[in-house]
């Protein structure tokens, strides 16, 4: 796991002097304590017509596997193909064998190294060939290009920043914004978007020209030109009717296989372990492969609704694993503010904060840890699904009865200011059904609805949008068209919320530690097989991960099975009331806040006042509001 940076430029004034280089890559030292490497090089002009092009390199590393020869900057023989790489590529080794066999010689026994002899020998569709997680950038001197990717499901951050003369690339934003006179001009669209997810969604980013590169793609600068393409996307739309025992067999297969694939290390290797089925199934498999007890750690809090430890430990004890449990009561001002930090753009998702100390609890004990991420997006988990299952059914009715639904009975239940309540959920679900599946989705996920982005933004900002951000949610539902409503959410939620959302947060969030995760579940092979999947498969009555359960089911406790899934969550709405309450009304409330002009001020009063005196829980989107402000302060301001 690693920090990468650089830049490519064709004119003097574009030039990134060694002192920049420097800072920005030692910007990057939280995820890649272990060493530096800068790399430049200059090729001079092949004509008149041509320019003379220059390429900067920055890396940081974290030493997990050829902790002696694994250096970067890494070159081929001949110094003539760089690379600076994020990642890991589990099967590294079976590539190796193939190269070496076609006359290519190693200097080391790294994975960055079989990538740059893939790239010779393939060409771009070298990433057709990697299962892993990465980010990369090779300069390519012969053919005077810079190429960029990405790994197929998201797990590794790369943006980006092109220029009339030059193309700047990192792992994170603050490693750009050292580059001396570039803009920070907020998007407004961005922001919307923000608002909209509780995080900028790809290619967005919250500062105007900057950009994500999407999972799966790659982008090539030759000659002043950037192209950008995908290299990888999944057949969402084709549903594989297959004998139940096949799928059972192959799911075993290959769910054990990409455990066993990312126990490569040469560094002490642990997991994340919350109790629930999809850590849990992880852990257990690790220990059937390992000899000696695998180290888990999880990570509890003093309110009871939060805290899964008890659910932990009692795998752990099944399983038989060296646990290790920790006990936090957050700081929530002092987290924030290192998370603004951390995190670049503003990123409201609050489990970031339980993520961010298990992983620096974590670290004390490990450099490495297997998580339980994808399980819910692959197989059907999360409980919002069930509401699809329901809008599924009621699309299927005559139009004359889903008016009724949809409209009478809507008006006759009555209101409830307590947002949790089951009465005001039935409420939520059955008015969303007058919409399109597309749109009635975002309604659930989204953290400021449509209607209450109108109310809360300033006339003279809600002039300056015009794109709807639901573009991006719907895009990717029209990936799965043909498919059942479930199938069409979770495979939705697979190309946007777990990339953008939950990839995002655990990269982020380990990496403020040296820590690297590793997800199995985001195999591609797993992936692709769980994409073919009937949905009869995962969801059944109420409950997901109906294959999952039946095909590991007998390595967990039974009680584990039965749980009620929790989220991975802080009591948000606690603190807004309580030790954020202060806090909340100085930063939101204050004119340095309502002074910038996005928002009424009575619309963000009516929101601190009404969750302040317990008629509403708007936690989430009083948190959304909180970290913009301070991040407009840390990033903006300055």
């Amino acid at each position: 796991m690693c920090g990468i940076t650089g830049a490519v430029w064709t004119s003097a004034a574009s030039a990134i002097e060694p002192e920049v280089l420097a800072r920005m890559t030692d910007v990057l030292t939280h995820r890649g304590p272990d060493g530096r490497g800068v790399y430049t090089s200059c090729v001079q002009q092949l004509s008149p017509a041509t320019g003379s092009v220059r390429v900067a390199l920055g890396h940081r590393r974290l030493s997990i596997i050829d902790r002696v020869g694994g250096a970067q900057p890494l070159a081929n023989e001949d110094e003539t193909v760089w690379i600076v790489f994020n990642g890991e590529i589990y099967n590294f080794q079976e590539l190796r064998h193939r190269l070496e066999g076609a006359g290519h010689t190693f200097r080391g026994h790294s994975d960055t190294e079989v990538l740059v002899h893939l790239y010779e020998d393939e060409g771009l569709d070298f990433l057709r060939h990697l299962n892993g997680m990465f980010a990369l950038a090779i300069w390519d001197e012969k053919r005077r290009q810079l190429v960029l990717a990405r790994d197929r499901l998201g797990k590794k951050p790369l943006i980006y920043r092109r220029e009339p003369d030059r193309l700047l690339f990192a792992s994170e934003l603050k490693s750009l914004l050292q580059v001396p006179g570039l803009p920070r001009d907020i998007d407004p669209a961005a922001l919307d978007s923000y608002l909209t997810y509780q995080y900028v969604p790809h290619p967005q980013m919250i500062f105007r020209g900057y950009h994500k590169l999407p999972p799966a793609h790659y982008a090539v600068w030759r000659d002043g030109q950037l192209q950008v393409g995908c290299y990888w996307q999944p057949d969402f739309r084709r549903e594989v009717a297959r004998p139940r025992r096949e799928y059972l067999a192959e799911l075993q297969e290959l769910l054990t296989s990409a455990v066993e694939l990312r126990l490569q290390s040469d560094v002490p290797l642990g997991a994340f372990l919350s109790g629930g089925i999809d850590s849990s199934i992880v852990v257990a498999l690790m220990q059937k492969l390992r000899r000696e007890p695998v180290k888990t750690f999880s990570i509890g809090f003093p309110v009871a609704e939060y805290d899964e430890t008890h659910y932990a430990r009692e795998v752990a004890r099944h399983i038989g694993t060296d646990h290790h449990e920790f006990q936090v009561e957050p700081d929530g001002v002092e987290v924030l503010d290192r998370l603004v930090w951390y995190y670049d753009e503003p990123f409201a998702d609050s489990s970031a904060i339980p993520t961010y100390y298990v992983s620096q609890l974590t670290r004390a004990q490990v450099t490495v840890a297997l998580t339980g991420d994808g399980g819910d997006e692959l197989f059907a988990g999360y409980a919002r699904y069930r509401a699809a299952q329901i809008g599924g059914w009621f699309d299927r009715l005559p139009s004359a009865v889903r008016n009724v639904i949809a409209a009478e009975v809507w008006q006759k239940i009555p209101n409830n200011p307590e947002r949790r309540t089951l009465l005001r959920r039935y409420k939520r679900l059955i008015g969303a059904l007058r919409q399109s599946p597309e749109r009635r989705y975002l309604e659930w996920v989204g953290i400021f609805g449509e209607a209450s982005r109108a109310e809360l933004y300033h006339e003279d900002f809600l002039s300056r949008l015009d794109r709807d951000p639901g573009e991006f949610l719907f895009a990717a539902f029209a990936r799965a068209q043909g498919r059942d409503a479930v199938t069409r959410a979770s495979l939705a939620d697979l190309v946007t919320y777990l990339p953008c959302d939950l990839l995002t947060k655990v990269d982020i969030a380990s990496m403020a530690h040296g820590l690297e995760c590793r997800q199995p579940f985001l195999d591609y092979r797993v992936v692709e097989l769980a994409a073919a999947m009937p949905i009869e498969l995962k969801l059944r009555g109420a409950r997901g991960k109906r294959i999952l359960i039946e095909a590991f089911g007998e390595l967990l406790p039974p009680a584990i099975l039965r749980r009620r899934k929790m989220g991975f969550g802080v009591p948000l709405e606690h603190w807004f009331r309580r030790e954020l309450r202060a806090f909340t009304r100085d930063v939101l409330l204050s004119s340095r806040c309502l002074d910038r002009g996005y928002f009424r001020p009575a619309a963000v009063t009516r929101l601190v006042d009404e969750h302040q005196a317990g008629r509403f829980d708007h936690s989430a989107k009083l948190w959304a509001l909180l970290v913009l402000e301070l991040w407009q302060r840390e990033w903006v301001d300055r």
